[in-house]
């Protein structure tokens, strides 16, 4: 990570333990007026949407939506996009039932203690990403939620005192949450909920919010470095446009455009593929993309060019990486359930309703279909790009994106993605070559998932291990060699790879050098060869420097009916079957579920493996 990280590290490290960061961060709040609820109703700012004039059919007939916001008002909240629990405040975990002190400095809270369990348990709730659904069904049944919109801030503010708590640990929860209550303040400016009292309330936690966020960016920037500090940018360029009445909201302005714009063009590399490794974090800088550059429109704040290449690049990255059928991409890298502004009814796994939002940012607008156009409707409710073109769809084809080493094959809605590159950023998963294969929307060959970030060491290593993952492990030795959390040591720094067209054939060519805690010069090549319009793959691994002694372990994570419909098997380098060896495994849906699953292995003390795989 570098001695820059390392000094930060320690300097951070030292101020939590002799008490600086509690004279950084007092818990005092700013109680005081910014603005009287007169001037607040004749101020008209120029934001995503105008609550009076949305480009969007109402739709009665939203069931799922109806029954989510009853649940709402019952008192159970969703949580990670899928599941459900009955929470009555905002410190606890539901899982393991341990509530965090509230009154607590945020400083000593310990964010990885085994008897909490994972802390984005206490988190999640109090990001208020559920407000979306209260608005949206205020919208769609025409029935007031207000008084429970701001009854719940009101309720959070009352007991989450300023820098005490879980919920004052992470500036990206604070930011999101900052953001999330802007949207429906803004949907609700005018209500007669709003008193005076309630709107000083509300005003006074977001300057308190954002002041934290303001005081500690420098963290994220250095020793987080990823879409934390783009959404705390965020929240800081968006407050300082939103409420100019705070004293620093100039500041916070310009501090939040200048950083967000400097992260996306260091975090996103120029094919489109983000630092994280990972497509849901990929679509989290997608959402924070199109809230960024449309409000900046709007108020004309403008980006750079370089900004809205990259953007541009992402959605082309996206775009080619996604299943046409249900807007599905690989379950690659880490997944902890987020979308930050669920504006649509449309499946967690679904990223069309991303894509078309900043699609609409950056070209004339298309019609479509508004089930997955709704997002939208919200986000971009007015046409401002100057760009007098559609963007063009995706064909079928071989691609490159050699920046982080992504090679995908489309043919005839088939999906052919594998993963091999160099690691110039801090890897999350050691998972080089593996191979996800996906048939007319069915992901038949997939990534294990993510389950936990606070789990148990053995299964924390499974899922973002090479275990978990589509490609070869030696013995039982990851690719890297894993430590504590979420870091690995031993990157892989060479890795190469290809991919083309011949003789009605598509083909990957990749290898990385990786296992240097396990041997010298162990090098993994990969030659995976697609059948044009057939339903049929050979896989060729070789495996050189592999130390005496050892064996190479293909393994394969299929979909629960791949045997109904597909077979596989494999050859030595002498044309000798290797029989296939059926192990226990794991399979992650979603953040914080887990199923057990099948695992399909191919075992040779040889070097080289020949797998073909054909439907049946």
């Amino acid at each position: 990570m570098g001695w820059h990280y390392v000094v930060f590290r320690a300097g951070y490290w030292l101020q939590a333990k002799t008490g600086i960061l509690k004279l950084r961060f007092p818990r005092k709040s700013i109680s005081q007026s910014f603005v009287s609820r007169q001037e607040w109703l004749k101020w008209k700012p120029e934001f995503l949407f105008d609550p009076q004039n949305l480009d969007l059919p109402r739709n009665p007939e939203l069931t799922d939506l109806k029954w989510r916001v009853r649940q709402i008002r019952s008192g159970r909240f969703c949580y990670f996009s899928g599941q459900w629990f009955e929470v009555s405040d905002w410190h606890t975990n539901p899982c393991t039932g341990y509530c965090y002190p509230k009154n607590e400095h945020w400083s000593d809270v310990n964010d990885f203690s085994t008897k909490a369990g994972d802390i984005k348990y206490a988190w999640e709730k109090s990001r208020f990403t559920f407000l979306y659904d209260l608005i949206r069904y205020d919208f769609h049944f025409s029935e007031d939620q207000s008084t429970e919109v701001f009854g719940l801030i009101a309720d959070w503010i009352d007991r989450n005192p300023v820098n005490c708590g879980p919920n004052w640990k992470c500036s990206q929860e604070i930011a999101l949450r900052v953001l999330n209550w802007i949207f429906a303040l803004h949907y609700y400016r005018s209500s007669t909920i709003l008193s005076q009292s309630l709107l000083d309330k509300i005003l006074g936690s977001i300057y308190d919010q954002m002041r934290h966020v303001a005081r500690n960016t420098r963290f994220s920037e250095i020793a987080v470095k990823n879409n934390h500090v783009l959404t705390e940018a965020l929240g800081l360029f968006t407050t300082g446009l939103m409420f100019p009445f705070f004293p620093e909201s100039q500041k916070w302005k310009e501090k939040g455009r200048n950083l967000f714009e400097t992260e996306i063009i260091s975090q996103v590399a120029p094919d489109g593929s983000y630092l994280q490794y990972s497509m849901n974090y990929h679509r989290i800088v997608v959402q924070l993309l199109t809230w960024g550059l449309q409000l900046a429109e709007l108020n004309d704040e403008w980006f750079s060019e370089t900004v809205y290449e990259q953007a541009d690049a992402s959605l082309r990255f996206l775009r080619t990486c996604m299943d046409e059928t249900n807007g599905s991409l690989p379950h690659y890298g880490h997944d902890d359930g987020a979308l930050f502004f669920p504006l649509s009814e449309c499946h967690f796994r679904d990223f069309r309703p991303q894509l078309i939002a900043l699609e609409s940012v950056l070209y004339s607008w298309k019609n479509s279909d508004s089930a997955i156009s709704e997002e939208k409707a919200w986000l971009v409710s007015k046409e401002l790009s100057d760009v007098q073109s559609y963007f063009e769809e995706v064909e079928d084809g071989a691609f490159d994106f050699h920046e982080d080493g992504y090679f995908v094959i489309r043919d005839k809605g088939t999906i052919t993605f594998l993963r091999c590159g160099n690691y110039r950023h801090r890897p999350f998963q050691a998972d080089n070559n593996h191979l996800d294969i996906w048939i007319n929307g069915r992901n038949i060959l997939r990534d294990a998932g993510t389950w936990l970030y606070n789990a148990d060491e053995e299964s924390v290593r499974y899922f973002s291990g090479t275990r978990g993952h589509n490609t070869i492990m030696i013995g039982d030795f990851d690719q890297m060699k894993k430590q504590h959390r979420f870091i690995w040591t031993h990157w892989i720094r060479k890795a190469t790879g290809k991919s083309g067209y011949t003789s009605n054939e598509y083909w990957i060519e990749a290898e990385f050098e990786g296992f240097r805690h396990v041997g010298k010069g162990i090098v993994h090549k990969r030659r995976v060869v697609k059948k044009a319009g057939q339903p049929h793959w050979v896989i060729e691994d070789s495996v050189q420097n592999v130390p005496k002694g050892m064996p190479i372990r293909q393994l394969w994570h299929p979909d629960e009916s791949f045997g109904d419909d597909f077979r596989m098997f494999a050859t030595d380098k002498h044309g000798n079957e290797i029989p296939l060896i059926i192990e226990s495994g794991w399979y992650s849906k979603g953040y914080g579920e887990r199923a057990k699953c099948e695992v399909l292995v191919f075992e040779t003390f040889g070097y080289y493996i020949r797998t073909v795989i054909e439907g049946h």
